[in-house]
């Protein structure tokens, strides 16, 4: 029942007010917490039911959720009612729609073992930084980064695509490690900016699109849109993915994942070593101008910074 519910939701067939973003992803679950203490007492037990274990509320009669909650079922109506739901059914529907969209963060994580600092997630998150450099050492093939370092050393310009709140930082992190070698760089995060971007670009460019699943599709298509215009493309990400696919160059690595919410994704662990190491290689591959660039920097940041020791403070 759930994932019929939750696509007949998403394609819009028991929506007539399609076109109302509030009506057609309607947070139900944050709405019952956020009226938790405007409810009355009976409500609010239904309310612990629901949020204790949304798919059993999906799915159960009005009779078995009144039993859980030990209330009448008119109360699970006036519930509902006082949710903003126009009665049960109603209400069902949008949990569904909310349990499609959230299910990853309702669930409670696996209970770990404390570390020595009484911290359970200590020896997770550190044992899957540990684990994601393992992986993308071992994964990641050392001729495809010989043959990206050589493409970013020729390119006239690179683009580099990242989407989202992780890809985005490490497009940003691509830029800063290869413009210090004198590589004419730019890091884009805006699906628009992305698309106009690959539509400037000409043979002798180059992208490199960053994505964890691989399956992002505005960046897919901005990668597309490049080839098209016969820019060369490098892709960090997944194996055997859409992305993968769209590109001449990819460097690779699966990671596992924790299923804990709250922790960071351990793949950024290894995409950034896949970023450094693609910047060292690029760094060996460009030479004699990389280090007069790099030296470039260094001086004039260390004289920036004796300037500013220097000044006298202001009025």
């Amino acid at each position: 029942m759930t994932e019929a519910l939750g696509e007949a939701l998403w394609s819009g067939e028991n929506d007539a007010d399609a076109h109302d973003p509030a009506k057609r992803i309607p947070d139900i679950i944050s709405l019952v917490k956020d009226s938790y203490g405007e409810l009355r007492p009976a409500e609010r037990r239904v309310a612990d039911v629901v949020l204790d274990d949304v798919r059993f509320a999906i799915d159960a009669s009005n009779a078995a959720l009144a039993e859980r909650a030990q209330v009448s079922e008119p109360t699970v109506t006036r519930f509902c009612r006082a949710i903003g739901c126009e009665g049960v059914r109603d209400f069902k529907l949008k949990l569904a729609q909310s349990l499609v969209v959230g299910a990853l963060y309702l669930a409670k994580p696996p209970q770990q073992p404390s570390s020595d600092n009484g911290m359970p997630f200590w020896n997770a998150v550190f044992g899957e930084a540990r684990l994601a450099l393992q992986e993308a050492e071992r994964q990641i093939d050392p001729a495809q980064l010989e043959k990206a370092a050589e493409l970013i050393a020729k390119a006239r310009q690179v683009a580099v695509f990242g989407l989202g709140g992780s890809s985005s930082a490490l497009a940003q992190e691509t830029q800063y490690r290869l413009f210090r070698y004198g590589v004419t760089v730019s890091a884009h995060n805006d699906p628009y900016v992305m698309r106009m971007t690959a539509s400037t670009l000409k043979p002798g460019d180059l992208v490199i699109a960053i994505s964890a699943t691989g399956r992002t599709r505005e960046v897919v298509e901005a990668v597309e849109l490049a080839r098209h215009y016969r820019a060369n493309a490098i892709c960090i990400t997944a194996p055997d993915t859409d992305l993968a696919r769209a590109c001449d160059v990819r460097l690779t690595v699966a990671v596992p994942e924790y299923p804990d919410t709250l922790k960071p994704t351990a793949s950024r662990f290894a995409f950034l070593a896949a970023i450094d190491l693609l910047a060292v290689a690029t760094g060996y591959r460009i030479d004699g101008p990389a280090r007069e660039t790099l030296r470039r920097i260094k001086y004039n940041v260390q004289t920036y910074r004796a300037g500013k020791e220097m000044e006298p403070l202001g009025d």
